[in-house]
C-alpha cells in the first residue's frame, strides 16, 4: 500500500513538473512569435525609410537640375542682351578623393592599432601604417568607383 502511495505520489509530481515544463515552453513560443513580429515590422519600417530617403535624394536631384536649367537659359538672356563684364573667380578649392582619404584614415588607424598589438611598439605602428593606408587606399577607391558610376548614370 505504501509502495502504491508513493508511486502515486512520484507520478504526480512528474505530471506536475511536466505541465510547469509545457507552460514555459508555450510561453516561450508566444514570446519568439512577438520577436519574430517585430524584427519584421522593423524590417519593413526600414524599408519604407530607405525608399523614403531615396524619393528625398531624387527630389533634391531634380531641383537643383530645375535650377541649374533655369540658371542657364538666364544666362543665355543676359548675355544676348548685354555682354557681361569677365570677372575672375577665385579657383575652387580641389577636394580629396576618397583614395587618398582612405589612406590616410587607414594609415592612422593602422598605426594606432598596431602599436597597441604589437609587444615592439614603433615596428608596429609602422607595419600598422603600411597595411592601413593599403586598406583605406583600396576601400577609398571602391567608394570613388562607385561615386563615378551614379554620377555616370
Amino acid at each position: 500500500m505504501k509502495a502504491l502511495i508513493s508511486m502515486l505520489l512520484a507520478a504526480s509530481m512528474l505530471a506536475a513538473c511536466n505541465t510547469q515544463s509545457d507552460k514555459q515552453e508555450a510561453l516561450l513560443k508566444s514570446q519568439q512569435k512577438t520577436i519574430d513580429s517585430m524584427r519584421v515590422a522593423m524590417e519593413k519600417q526600414a524599408i519604407i525609410d530607405s525608399m523614403n530617403a531615396l524619393q528625398a535624394q531624387r527630389q533634391e536631384a531634380e531641383k537643383w537640375e530645375d535650377l541649374e536649367k533655369t540658371e542657364a537659359t538666364n544666362h543665355t538672356h543676359t548675355a544676348a542682351s548685354a555682354p557681361a563684364p569677365a570677372v575672375a573667380q577665385a579657383p575652387a578649392k580641389k577636394k580629396w578623393s576618397h583614395t587618398a582619404k582612405g589612406a590616410l584614415v587607414g594609415a592612422g588607424t593602422g598605426a594606432i592599432t598596431g602599436a597597441i598589438v604589437n609587444k615592439k611598439h614603433v615596428e608596429g605602428a609602422l607595419i600598422g601604417t603600411v597595411i592601413g593606408a593599403g586598406v583605406g587606399a583600396g576601400t577609398g577607391a571602391i567608394v570613388d568607383h562607385t561615386v563615378k558610376k551614379r554620377k555616370q548614370q
